[in-house]
């Protein structure tokens, strides 16, 4: 995933489209670390990474927003 190095690349309809794939991923990352933190066996290493990727999307869902959504202050 190389998305921070292409943003400027990408038309606003490309991205929006990333965006929903991204956060649709972010989602799912959600429930998969709710559903480990659930289980008291749970792989802490396997939590980590997954959070890590979560906070990953993050940072990549915020680019595009603000990309798409810029401030503009009048």
């Amino acid at each position: 995933m190389n998305a921070y190095s292409d943003l400027s690349m990408k038309s606003e309809d490309v991205l929006r489209v990333e965006l929903e794939e991204f956060r649709r991923e972010h989602r799912d990352l959600d429930e998969a670390i709710r559903a480990l933190q659930l289980n008291a066996t749970a792989d802490q290493l396997t939590l980590q990474r997954l959070k890590k990727k979560k906070l990953y999307l993050r940072d990549i869902i915020a680019r595009i927003e603000d990309r798409l959504y810029p401030d503009i202050i009048a």
